[in-house]
């Protein structure tokens, strides 16, 4: 994973390998979440949407579910 993303910047590319499970359509962030947090750091919801292609809101009800997966795993702790 992180040697493709090496290999990419060397040739200073996107990544063409869309099968990667880190490959995003986001040639700025040459097409990998990891440079994308490198480059960025934290991002908002718009901007993980963006880089994802999903919807704002979409994203927002993905973060809801999660914290609600993570207040019920300490609720049952």
């Amino acid at each position: 994973m992180r040697k493709c993303l090496e290999t990419c910047k060397k040739l200073n590319v996107a990544c063409p390998i869309e099968e990667c499970r880190y490959w995003i359509k986001y040639e700025k962030d040459l097409n990998c979440v990891f440079e994308s947090v490198n480059i960025n750091g934290p991002m908002t919801l718009r901007e993980s949407g963006d880089r994802l292609g999903l919807s704002y809101v979409r994203i927002k009800q993905i973060e809801d579910k999660i914290l609600r997966k993570i207040k019920k795993q300490f609720d049952e702790d």
